[in-house]
């Protein structure tokens, strides 16, 4: 065990937002702390780095541990460039170096037993250097700078003129980089695009040290994670697996406590019909018995009410008027900026109906789109035309346009005054608002509250084909799921630019992958998307080194044709074996039959079916002979 956390409480202005908090965490663990926006994770990994920052509890690391975190802002102060600034990370190997180098013109200088010396000392801290990794540390910091979606002209910037997101992954980088044994890692998908999130992945998972992940990125999660601990009413509860077997194992929990919750409401509810009958008797025996009861009954503890939490969409969004069929074509587009082009000559149809999302890496033009088709940007050539009676809105992240000095009733109820009370709130539960919470004022609302009110407008609107920039953005999981129910319920048209991969492929009808300055269409979600993208990355592999290497192109053939055949062939061993093992458990169990029926005293006594019998399990036995050494062969090939 690397880190034991023990009964942490904490609390802010009275408020009590964590409230004995303990689980821990394995030696190469993965983890991740999951809950809702302000359930207190932040606040958690703060107490994991500095344990008197806690009111109560403790936190244990094992002798030797060294822990790295990253927060979810960055301050970079260094006036170093971001190479440099990851490359400081390693000071010990760059002082070694200039020590190899300084030794290096020593030795071109010295003689005789001098030089010897020297020649000694420089072996010495040569085998150092390498043993550190010295050599191979230029390529370790390009390729995390890569990986997390820098390009080499980046590497020259100063990190005082980044923004937050780029300092964050600086920040990213320089901890991946001093591999320390636990790694606690705030939300470090936020400002990371689909390669670099995938990037970082496969980098965790290959990462020997320990990691404690806060994330919304439930695809992320379950690729990463195989212990989630949930932090919910300032408890928490630890669950093995990722976050898909979380999210079940949770709901089959919350069921479980409903009914036991049900159930002891139903068992007072009885014992309080059963107290009043006695005493209507009014006689004193059936009084003692009563009051007996009610000293049981005030002894009875009813479990307290489980939160309900539905994700499930109880409110369809139906827009009021339908579209044609073709919603919006585009001919010939091309856009760009300062004699930069993002993509040029494309040409886009979507029909009534399609939930199409729009992916690829940051800078390749996805919100560019958006704003071209919205009107906010005029394209450098080609055009778009909307369909007949399309009605089109538009959410962008950045612009959300809501009165800080209205409540959120007031907000829905002044933009749309033919709703009544009921139907307005109806829909602000949809998005996560009930009681009183639909009377906090704009002002004071967090940004993903905030995002949650303008979701909740546009999809009231008439539109009915909406355009979504990174609807996810400061959004927690359940907030998510409840988008995701509301998108999938939506009978009109989407257009929606993501990176979240989980929220692409549960909303998805359509892939368009921006790659290259093209678009590239894939009917299905994203799971098929990163299917076929596979498939034509290996027939593209295949063409190429048949176009490029002559000497080699049947041999190329004949390899991917021999992986295929190898494929079928063991599927068909598989069947064959299944077939057989399937067919050995039948006659195994007409065997088991025949001899409990030679056990029947009817039986015995009739010599007609006795030799019936006998003959049928001899048949079983020869049968079962030849299956046997049949099942023996296929386990052989296999």
């Amino acid at each position: 065990m690397i880190l034991n956390v023990s009964g942490i409480s904490k609390a802010f202005d009275g408020t009590e937002v964590l409230n004995d908090i303990s689980f821990h965490i394995e030696e190469h663990e993965k983890a991740a702390l999951v809950g809702i926006n302000g359930a207190g994770k932040s606040t958690l990994l703060k107490a994991i780095i500095n344990p008197s920052f806690a009111d109560e509890g403790q936190v244990v690391c094992a002798k030797n541990t060294e822990i790295g975190y990253l927060a979810q802002h960055q301050e970079l102060s260094h006036k170093c460039s971001i190479y440099e600034e990851l490359l400081s990370v390693r000071s010990d190997l760059l002082e070694l170096d200039e020590a190899l180098r300084a030794s290096e013109k020593r030795m071109a200088e010295l003689s005789g037993p001098q030089l010897e010396e020297e020649m000694r000392s420089y072996a010495s801290m040569s085998e150092r250097f390498e043993r550190s990794g010295g050599y191979s540390l230029v390529s370790e910091v390009k390729g995390v700078l890569k990986g997390l979606g820098f390009s080499e002209e980046d590497f020259g910037k100063e990190t005082g003129t980044l923004s937050g997101g780029q300092k964050t992954r600086v920040a990213l980088g320089r901890l991946l980089l001093t591999s320390p044994d636990l790694i606690l890692l705030d939300e470090p998908t936020n400002h990371l695009d689909m390669p670099a999130i995938e990037w970082l992945e496969n980098y965790l998972l290959n990462y020997k040290g320990a990691v404690l992940i806060v994330s919304h990125d439930r695809y992320f999660l379950n690729r990463i994670v195989t212990k989630i601990i949930e932090i919910e009413n300032g408890r928490s509860r630890v669950y093995s697996g990722n976050y898909d077997a979380y999210s079940e194992k949770k709901e089959q929990i919350r069921k479980a406590e409903y009914a036991a919750y049900v159930k002891a409401l139903d068992e007072r509810k009885h014992q309080e019909a059963v107290i009043a009958k006695l005493k209507s008797f009014n006689r004193e025996k059936s009084i003692r018995r009563a009051e007996s009861r009610e000293k049981m009954l005030s002894r009875m503890e009813t479990p307290e009410k489980p939160v309900e939490i539905s994700s499930e969409m109880h409110l369809r969004f139906v827009p009021s008027v339908t579209s044609g069929k073709i919603v919006l074509t585009a001919e010939h587009l091309s856009a760009g900026y300062d004699g930069l082009t993002l993509f040029s000559d494309q040409d886009l149809l979507i029909t009534r109906g399609e939930h199409v999302l729009l992916i690829g890496a940051n800078g390749t033009g996805k919100s560019t789109l958006l704003k071209i088709l919205n009107g906010q940007v005029e394209p450098l050539d080609g055009s778009f035309d909307y369909g007949t009676n399309v009605f089109s809105a538009y959410y962008d992240q950045e612009i959300q346009l809501l009165h800080d000095d209205k409540t959120i009733f007031e907000e829905l109820s002044d933009a749309y005054p033919s709703m009544n009370n009921t139907e307005i709130r109806s829909a602000l539960a949809a998005f996560l608002f009930t009681g009183d919470e639909v009377f906090k004022q704009i002002a004071a609302l967090s940004g993903g509250e905030r995002a949650r009110v303008s979701l909740c407008l546009l999809m009231l609107s008439n539109a009915n084909f909406i355009m979504l920039d990174e609807p996810t953005n400061h959004l927690d999981i359940r907030s998510r799921e409840v988008l995701e129910s509301a998108i999938r319920a939506y009978e009109g048209t989407v257009l929606i630019v993501s990176h979240d991969r989980y929220f692409v492929n549960k909303t998805a009808s359509r892939i368009l992958d921006l790659t290259n300055g093209k678009l590239i269409s894939y009917i299905g979600n994203y799971d098929y998307y990163l299917e076929k993208k596979a498939d034509a990355e290996r027939a593209a592999g295949i063409e190429e080194s048949v176009e490029t290497d002559t000497s080699l192109p049947t041999q190329s053939k004949l390899d991917w044709q021999k992986q295929k055949e190898e494929e079928a062939r063991i599927r068909k061993l598989k069947n064959d074996l299944t077939r057989t093992e399937k067919r050995i458990e039948e006659l195994e169990s007409e065997n088991a039959a025949i001899d409990a029926r030679f056990e029947d005293p009817a039986i015995a006594s009739d010599p007609e079916e006795l030799t019936k019998m006998s003959c049928r399990k001899d048949e079983i036995l020869g049968q079962l002979e030849e299956l046997y050494e049949k099942w023996e062969l296929l386990q052989t090939e296999e």
